[in-house]
């Protein structure tokens, strides 16, 4: 029952600090390069605008998934008892989940939503596991 206990724990707070991490650098992005006359709290605001936006404005939200993501993964492994790199992978799924619902909510250019879906989900998830096994090692 401990490892049952201790596996859904890994999910839990893989999936909350990684979305810590995730929204400190959308809120970072947002400070550091601000879109002029659009709060970025305002939804229906932002997308109408991210079409129109260069690629400096999506260089934090990157950031935000892949590190995210990369964040979740290894404390995911870190936590999990075995199967380490499929808890991470499972990580990098859930948030892969929420990205394809974000670039549908928020449709920016085509080129971010396949760089953003294909590169900043699941090989930061894998690369998470690696860490999560590496170092998991030094301690067993």
């Amino acid at each position: 029952m401990r490892t049952v206990i201790r596996n859904i724990l890994a999910v839990i707070i893989g999936w909350l600090g990684g979305s810590l991490v995730n929204m400190g650098l959308v809120q970072i992005g947002h400070m550091s390069i601000p879109i002029a006359g659009v709060d970025p709290n305002d939804m229906d605001a932002l997308a109408a605008v991210m079409p129109t936006l260069g690629f400096e404005y999506f260089i934090f939200p990157f950031l935000a998934h892949a590190l995210g993501t990369l964040v979740g993964a290894a404390i995911a492994g870190l936590i999990a008892v075995h199967h380490k790199m499929k808890f991470s992978l499972g990580i990098g799924a859930l948030f892969l989940l929420g990205g394809i619902m974000v670039n549908y909510i928020l449709p920016g250019p085509t080129w971010f939503a396949a760089t953003d879906i294909l590169f900043a989900y699941i090989p930061m998830a894998w690369v998470g596991g690696k860490i999560a096994k590496r170092l998991s090692k030094g301690t067993q």
